[in-house]
């Protein structure tokens, strides 16, 4: 007998079989080839069997020879249950849309919710993420992971110190811990005006105070400029000491700069190939091909799937693979000296404030060893030197 689970995938059919001579007809059908089985006798001219769905149109010319009469009963197996599945069909679409809909919603970002923040804060973390393309009713697989949206928010916004980056379900969640800013002096505290570091006022402005040294004097760090004492001896009034001093202050930079460089980079070049993920088993669905490139870097990003609120045992597995090249970078010593001022004027407008004003930049030595330009410059920045000091009574 032949495997029942073949018989089923191919099909097979009830038969009934009555009239004269039925067992001449099972006979027949035997020496044909057929296969029957589970041969039953109903009554005294009827007999009931199976046999498969393909050995039909046989069945058909044997009847036709004998004296026996045949109807079909029902048939099992994969094609009768196709048959009713297309008559289903409406059915089954409407199930599948159904639960195709409910899994693309579950993957998409229904929420964002921002906590331990100031209003201000929370607004600039909210327009940073909408740049980032991260906002309601956009699908999960085409945001950046939770690291990556962590790191941007990090170097883009300031006022950070750290924020976490949860996604649970549909809401990602941000926790947010701000910088402490300093106290700034309150202006009607009272104050006098001193040097921040060595300098030569170059310009003064007071609005309020009393000033003590004038322009083009020497001052030192932590000199008095301005003094929040004002008026006579007999009556004195305490103020806070308010203005501008400028003065020119000086710099030294260090910087190396090597003649020969070597370095990799990308050259535009990349493949991605894609998979679903069963626990630890990946199937790639798409890009079967491994790049061939012989130097590269991978990046692999895997991103969970929902239904619901449940987490799925599949995730969608992402790995993508960029070209690189050995570059190398060679300066004459000309052009290693200027890249060399270049770089040490960007560490130096790093270190100043925003309105300081570099007035002078002077090479105090330069030098070439081990492959490297070595330079030593000096630098005049005009910048405003003073700062609040309290005034603590009996000053």
């Amino acid at each position: 007998m032949k495997n029942q689970w073949t018989n089923y995938y191919t099909g097979y059919v009830k038969v009934k079989a009555f009239g004269r001579g039925t067992e001449r007809l099972i006979n027949s059908l035997t020496r044909r080839g057929l296969h029957v089985w589970d041969v039953k006798r109903i009554g005294t001219e009827a007999l009931v069997f199976y046999m498969e769905i393909s050995d039909i149109p046989k069945l058909r010319q044997i009847v036709r020879k004998s004296d026996c009469k045949v109807t079909f009963l029902h048939g099992k197996g994969v094609p009768f249950l196709w048959k009713r599945v297309l008559k289903n069909s409406g059915f089954l679409v409407g199930l599948f849309a159904f639960l195709f809909s409910i899994f693309i919603l579950s993957n998409m970002v229904w929420g964002i919710e921002v906590h331990n923040a100031k209003p201000e804060t929370e607004h600039a973390i909210r327009k940073e993420l909408e740049r980032m393309g991260v906002k309601v009713g956009k699908l999960q697989f085409y945001l950046d992971d939770v690291d990556t949206i962590q790191r941007k928010l990090s170097d883009k916004i300031e006022e950070l110190t750290w924020v976490g980056v949860e996604l649970k379900g549909t809401t990602f969640h941000f926790q947010v811990v701000e910088k402490q800013q300093p106290k700034k002096v309150e202006a009607t505290s009272p104050q006098h005006l001193v040097s921040k570091k060595k300098a030569i006022i170059t310009e003064m402005f007071v609005e309020k105070g009393k000033s003590i040294v004038k322009v083009n004097d020497y001052v030192g760090k932590g000199q008095l400029l301005v003094s929040g004492i004002i008026g006579t001896e007999e009556k004195p009034e305490i103020v806070p000491a308010k203005g501008v001093i400028k003065g020119q202050t000086w710099y030294k930079a260090k910087v190396e700069v090597p003649l020969e460089t070597k370095f990799s980079v990308y050259n535009g070049d990349e493949k991605t190939k894609h998979y679903l993920k069963f626990w630890n088993v990946s199937i790639p669905i798409w890009g079967f091909v491994k790049p061939d490139y012989s130097d590269y870097e991978e990046e692999v990003t895997i991103r969970p799937l929902y239904f619901l609120q449940w987490k799925l045992p599949v995730s969608y597995k992402e790995k993508t693979w960029r070209s690189k090249e050995e570059i190398k970078r060679v300066y004459t010593k000309k052009e290693a000296v200027a890249e060399g001022k270049k770089m040490a004027r960007s560490n130096l407008e790093k270190r100043v404030e925003e309105d300081a004003e570099i007035i002078g930049e002077k090479i105090l030595h330069q030098s070439i060893e081990n492959g490297k330009v070595k330079l030593s410059i000096h630098y005049q920045v005009i910048e405003d030197i003073a700062t609040g000091q309290s005034i603590i009574q009996g000053d």
